[in-house]
Parts: C-alpha cells; sequence; structure tokens
C-alpha cells in the first residue's frame, strides 16, 4: 500500500483528466493515476463481461505530441507496469489511434496522454475501460483508490506496438468515393500530423497539408478547429487554390473541422445534417443523437429524413454511452466530435469523419458549397463562452433554472437549461471542462435572435454574471 496521495481535485472533470503540467498535474499525479486505473482495471476483469470481453492483463497507452507528454507517457507506463500489467505503448499519434489499439488488441483498457484542444501547457488523460467510455462516477471512485493508495502490485513490462500501420489501412477501408477530390488537411501541428501525412499518401486525389509536423508549442495557431481564427490558414488555402474541402483537426485528433469549397465554415450540425442523409439511406428509422447545443434545424432535418433525432448532454463519453445504450449509428456535438458506429467503432475519430466527408460529397457529385446551402438554416449565435469560477458556474444553472420554473417557462434540463420560446431557443449550461459558462442563442430572424439574448442577459443578470457583447 502506498502513502495517500493528494490532489488538486479540479483536475478530475465529468469526461476525462485535466490539468496544467508541472503544476497541479505533474508525473508523480501520473503515475498513481496509473496505478489507480491499473487497480480499476483488474477489478473490471473479474466480472463476467469484461473477462468475456477482453480477458488478458493488458492497458495500451498512448500520446500527444505536447512538451510534457513524454515524461507524463513514461509515468503512466511505469504505473501500470508496477501494478503487475503488460503495457502495449503505442507511442505518439491521435486520441482515436489509442482507442483503436485499444479496441483491436483486446485489451482491459487504454490511456491517453492529452491535453486535446486546451492550452499548451495544459495535459491531461482520456480512458477507456472494457470497450466502454470510463466517465464521471468511474472517475471519481479513480480519484479515490488513487488517494488511498491502495493498488495491485506486481511486476509487468513494457511493450511497444506500432499500431498505426494497421490504423492507416483500416481507416483507407472507408474511402468510398466516386471521383478524386482537392483537400487541404491542416494537422495544427497536433498529434494526427503523422498519420494524416500517411492517409494522404495513399488517399486517390490531390492533397495539400498544413502544419503536419507535430510540434507541441502549436507555432503557427492553435489546434481548436472551432475557434474560427485557428481555421484563417485552411480558408486560405482552399481558397487560393480552388480546392474541394478542407479538414482540419484539433490537438489530439478526435474533433474535426470542415470548410467548404468557398471558404465556408461547416459547425458541427451541420456536417451532422450531412453525415445523418448519407447513413439514413441505408439504415432508415435509425437514431441520430446530438448534443444540446445543436440547431433546431438539426431536428427538423433528421426528422423529414426519416430518422429520430435525439438530443442528448454535452460530452464525448456521454454521448458514447448514450450510443451504445440507443444503438444509435451516428452522433455529433457542435464542438466537432463526431462518432460513428455505422461500419466503425462508435468511438469520436476526427480522422475517419474526413474520410467519410469527402467520400459522400464525391459521391454526391455535388460541391460541398452546394450540400452547405441546401441545409435549413437559421439565424444564430455562435457558441458564447464566458469565464465563471468552477465553485459557482452549477450554482448558476441552478439559479436560472428555478427562475425559470417559477415563472413557468417551457425548458429542457438535459444538460443546462434549454429555453424555448415563440422566438426559438437559448442554451446556457455548465462546461464540464473548464470554469466557463456556455451560452448559445438561436432564432428564424434578427429581431428574434435580439429578444433572445436580451431574456438571456436578463437571467444571467439575476446571478450577477454578465454576458459578453
Amino acid at each position: 500500500m502506498q502513502p495517500p496521495h493528494h490532489f488538486d481535485p479540479a483536475i478530475f472533470r465529468e469526461n476525462d483528466i485535466r490539468g496544467v503540467a508541472g503544476k497541479n498535474l505533474r508525473a508523480e499525479d501520473a503515475y498513481v493515476i496509473a496505478r489507480a486505473f491499473a487497480t480499476k482495471a483488474a477489478s473490471a476483469m473479474e466480472t463476467r463481461f469484461a473477462v468475456k470481453k477482453v480477458g488478458r492483463q493488458v492497458i495500451c497507452v498512448g500520446r500527444d505530441g505536447r512538451l510534457s507528454s513524454p515524461e507524463i507517457h513514461e509515468a503512466v507506463c511505469r504505473g501500470i507496469a508496477d501494478s503487475g500489467m503488460t503495457v502495449l505503448d503505442v507511442g505518439l499519434g491521435p486520441t482515436p489511434m489509442l482507442y483503436f489499439a485499444a479496441y483491436t488488441l483486446k485489451s482491459l483498457g487504454g490511456i491517453m496522454v492529452t491535453g486535446s484542444h486546451n492550452p499548451p501547457d495544459h495535459n491531461g488523460f482520456k480512458f477507456v475501460l472494457g470497450g466502454k467510455a470510463f466517465y464521471g462516477e468511474a472517475i471519481q471512485d479513480l480519484r479515490a483508490v488513487a488517494e488511498a493508495g491502495r493498488f495491485i502490485g506486481g511486476v509487468g513490462r513494457v511493450e511497444t506496438n506500432d499500431i498505426a500501420p494497421a490504423y492507416v489501412e483500416t481507416l483507407l477501408k472507408a474511402y468510398d468515393a466516386a471521383r478524386p477530390l482537392r483537400v487541404a488537411w491542416d494537422a495544427g501541428n497536433g498529434a494526427t500530423g503523422e498519420i494524416m501525412s500517411a492517409l494522404c499518401g495513399r488517399l486517390p486525389g490531390e492533397h495539400t497539408l498544413l502544419n503536419a509536423a507535430i510540434d507541441g508549442r502549436f507555432p503557427v495557431h492553435h489546434p481548436d478547429p472551432t475557434v474560427p481564427e485557428n481555421l484563417v490558414q485552411i480558408i486560405a488555402a482552399v481558397k487560393d487554390d480552388k480546392l474541394d474541402v478542407g479538414i482540419a483537426f484539433d490537438g489530439d485528433g478526435d474533433r474535426i473541422g470542415i470548410v467548404d469549397d468557398e471558404g465556408e465554415i461547416l459547425w458541427g450540425d451541420q456536417m451532422l445534417m450531412l453525415y445523418a442523409a448519407d447513413i439514413l439511406k441505408e439504415k432508415p428509422g435509425a437514431i441520430i443523437i446530438t448534443d444540446v447545443k445543436a440547431s433546431g434545424a438539426f431536428f427538423e432535418e433528421v426528422e423529414r429524413l426519416g430518422g429520430k433525432p435525439l438530443m442528448w448532454k454535452t460530452g464525448h463519453s456521454l454521448i458514447k454511452s448514450k450510443m451504445v445504450e440507443t444503438g444509435a449509428p451516428l452522433a455529433g456535438e457542435m464542438s466537432g466530435h463526431i462518432f460513428f458506429a455505422d461500419k466503425y467503432f462508435g468511438f469520436d475519430d476526427a480522422l475517419y469523419a474526413a474520410i467519410r466527408m469527402i467520400s459522400l460529397v464525391s459521391r454526391s457529385g455535388k460541391k460541398l458549397s452546394d450540400l452547405r446551402k441546401a441545409l435549413p438554416a437559421r439565424v444564430n449565435t455562435p457558441e458564447i463562452r464566458f469565464p465563471c469560477d468552477d465553485s459557482r458556474k452549477f450554482i448558476v444553472i441552478d439559479e436560472v433554472k428555478a427562475r425559470l420554473k417559477e415563472a413557468g417557462a417551457e425548458f429542457n434540463d438535459v444538460d443546462g437549461v434549454r429555453v424555448n420560446s415563440g422566438d426559438g431557443w437559448w442554451l446556457l449550461r455548465a462546461s464540464n471542462t473548464q470554469a466557463v459558462l456556455v451560452a448559445r442563442c438561436e432564432a428564424r430572424d434578427s429581431a428574434a435572435l435580439e429578444r433572445l439574448k436580451q431574456d438571456l442577459r436578463r437571467q444571467l443578470s439575476l446571478s450577477n454574471v454578465a454576458l459578453p457583447d
């Protein structure tokens, strides 16, 4: 038994673990977390499901390209080995490659060392256990085991496993195009760079690669494709060279950004409508899941296409679990997490989503801009994120919810509050990963949108919070 370990509780989030490397997330924290995860994995292996599903005392480990990742990655591997298990080290690459390894190598689970799309000095962990998402109460239980220091022990080992070639081959099998396209790709110097380069070297068509070198300093722009400023370079490349599509990735490759041939950005719900149209041709009546931030147009369009739209909580682990529960072949978030259970594993893989988008555009015989313009339109705000302390953000949501309930307002509280009115809807929710509140408004015209924003501002002001202009 190890002595008790003390963590900053703020690093244990709903979907993963995130902190500032060298401050509230150090190598010694990583070691203890790995010991705790190995202990949890061993316990899961004792269940009938886990033994049938995997049956090997093996945990896969991968890392992104952040400057702090090698040290944290080494500590994780050492922690698992000191727990008597075998580490399959898949090395540097995107998070979905780690998920792919965990699924295909029949391991107990996997740990990805990644700061995702957060600032360069941040880092953290994403997990999979027994083929399922590992989140929520499971992460809090992991914290309890780690703090108590009650771990299994033994003498394990670390083995390297170059899973990249098999992963690339699997991605290539998803390519189903009628004509080759001209595509720009931007890895943002994130962890997708090497896989992206290998993939494009074998795909038909003409491919322009941007920021493919993995560099944890992110010297050109930050790897977050939901922020328009981060897409300026790829938009210019598409427009200047008259390309068909632009594809951008976040820092660990589980979120995608897409730009059409006119340089216009497709947001997460728009991507999902196009994917849904493609899938519902073969799977009429299927459930298609999105998060609470999605446009009302998504729900109308999926119903028109013969599908069953389902609104769920924001968060990659929450969405994945809901897919398993409902049997949905497709899900997605406004943040660019796209999940395919149709012909794939059900996890969020931006490289796979890119191949599916290129394929469907090619088969359509149309320009991506034409497909975008055919989608139902709404007037809406972007996702508005503004600071609110972690100790306060959920209290604000509860205060707003109580006032709405007292006023008899119509709202959905599956994740925060999404308030419906004759003008449209507005959303307010607390981020699971950062000390921020998230808001969005949508209406059928600009005047109605302004009324919704004023209603949201009024509710926030009653909780002493200001909505940015």
